[in-house]
């Protein structure tokens, strides 16, 4: 059975890697840009709701400026917890299930060790809450919800942390990255292809299912963003790689404030679903071998 899927947003790392790999499994994506449903008016997207039979809706829209989200507080909640909450509340009981991805920084990053699932949340910064309320707000509303908290997202494409110390590197310029703060890296594809491969298992999973619920998904291996650095550069150049110096979270002030460990635990998602996910150098050296393909192209 084709799994019919409506996809809100079309441009962000997630939205075209879905786009991309939908071609590998069986289902439909009917995909909306912003400016055919804008998150930030929420009644224009649940109106789209009642323009078509999907077995599916993923939430591949957010507002996620960390920083200007410190001074645009009503919009990124809008965006990212009124909207997906009146979502939620318009799906039937036996309509289609949700599925929304959340962020490491609804948690502190203060305990010590990664989170799990059930851990207690406490947002520092406006991006991180306004998440957690969206996760709230759908819980409270869909039964058939699954919430996906990721972490450190890259793709080879739009503006991320693998592109943009390769961009560095190549313009010659003295590197200096963060080494106090820890977590997992995400690749948008590994997401991406989770989500494609659970669709029917979702779209057909009754009230109550462990499918539903909080799970978190990053790729395996807790890293710093300075060796994130290093292992990028390690990839991509092999023994040209740059030296890269260690920087702390002081040398950075910056609006939001950051958890210093949000390293998730994959371990109930794994579980839960089966799946094993692999480590994020692997992921990391397909994005890399893209965007050199595509910078050979280009030449």
């Amino acid at each position: 059975m084709t799994i019919r899927i409506l996809q809100f947003g079309t441009t962000g790392q997630l939205a075209r890697e879905l786009l991309g790999q939908a071609k590998d499994f069986d289902v439909e994506i009917t995909a909306l840009s912003r400016a055919e449903a804008d998150f930030a008016d929420p009644q224009a997207a649940v109106r789209r709701l009642a323009q078509g039979e999907y077995d599916l809706v993923v939430l591949a829209a957010a507002y996620t400026a960390v920083d200007l989200a410190e001074s645009e507080r009503d919009l990124a909640f809008t965006v990212n917890a009124e909207t997906p909450g009146a979502i939620a509340l318009a799906l039937r009981d036996d309509g289609p299930a949700l599925v929304q991805v959340s962020t490491d920084y609804v948690f502190a990053g203060d305990k010590g060790a990664p989170y799990v699932e059930s851990d207690a949340t406490a947002p520092l910064n406006v991006y991180g809450a306004s998440k957690l309320e969206g996760e709230r707000r759908i819980l409270a509303a869909c039964p058939r919800a699954l919430i996906l908290r990721t972490s450190w997202v890259v793709s080879s494409h739009g503006k991320n942390f693998v592109k943009t110390m390769l961009r560095t590197a190549g313009e010659g310029r003295a590197l200096k990255v963060v080494d106090d703060q820890f977590g997992r890296p995400t690749a948008a594809r590994d997401l991406a292809r989770f989500i494609l491969s659970q669709a029917g298992r979702l779209a057909t999973a009754k009230t109550g299912d462990p499918v539903f619920g909080v799970h978190h998904f990053a790729n395996a291996g807790e890293v710093t963003w300075k060796g994130f650095a290093d292992g990028v550069f390690a990839i991509a150049l092999g023994k040209d790689a740059p030296v890269v110096a260690s920087g702390s979270t002081a040398d950075w002030p910056a609006p939001a404030k950051r958890p210093m460990r949000g390293t998730l635990d994959t371990g109930q998602l794994e579980r839960t679903f089966g799946v094993t996910l692999r480590p994020w150098r692997e992921a990391v050296a397909e994005i890399v071998a893209e965007l050199q393909s595509e910078e050979r192209s280009a030449a």
